[in-house]
């Protein structure tokens, strides 16, 4: 089973960075629309996750494993809670683009947030990628993982120049929080892939 259950979760990393993306795009282009659409998107990974736990648990409790296979299956379960938590981030990037916060946005903070996205986006396909291959052992993502702090760093002194009402500078503090953290899961997603492949 844990081989079976592996296409789904493969799925689901392709789902997580097709949201980010697409968040990003429609906040930066005032795209409400799309916005709406990831946020409505965001169930439908919920759904998928449930359902490869759902999978992941029966299997355990009625096959009872040994100790490599429920080795990888708990670690399968742990990056499953990881990929939730990501897409979740990501709707909540989208709801921002509802509110059509990019409007309002500095130039400067509209491409300091293109590069968090392009920079987490990336981080995202690498891991999928080294999920994919088995080779998560030699994924390094640290010099990426270090770039979303330094632009974090760049986003929170844009907001404190106070260009930019109160009210939406707290905005893109959130959005700054939002994009290291995805950049963060990535990072997990890649050790804890890496612990169970060795």
């Amino acid at each position: 089973m844990g081989r079976p259950a592996e296409e789904p979760v493969l799925h689901l990393f392709a789902l997580v960075s097709e949201a980010l993306a697409r968040a990003t795009w429609a906040l930066l282009n005032g795209d409400a629309e799309l916005g709406r659409a990831v946020v409505e998107d965001d169930r439908e990974i919920d759904d998928q996750t449930a359902a490869v736990e759902a999978r992941i648990w029966s299997h355990i409790e009625a096959e009872r494993p040994g100790a490599d296979e429920l080795r990888h299956l708990v670690g399968m379960l742990l990056l499953l809670s990881e990929l939730e938590r990501s897409a979740d981030l990501a709707e909540h990037i989208a709801q921002r683009a509802v509110a059509n916060l990019g409007a309002d946005m500095t130039p400067v903070s509209r491409g300091i947030v293109q590069r968090m996205s392009e920079v987490a986006v990336e981080m995202w396909r690498s891991a999928a990628e080294a999920y994919a291959g088995g080779n998560a052992q030699h994924l390094e993502l640290d010099e990426e993982d270090e770039e979303l702090d330094i632009l974090h760093g760049r986003l929170s002194k844009e907001v404190a120049t106070g260009t930019m009402e109160p009210p939406v500078a707290a905005q893109v503090t959130l959005l700054a929080r939002f994009y290291e953290r995805i950049g963060d899961h990535a990072v997990n997603l890649s050790r804890r892939v890496a612990s169970f492949q060795s």
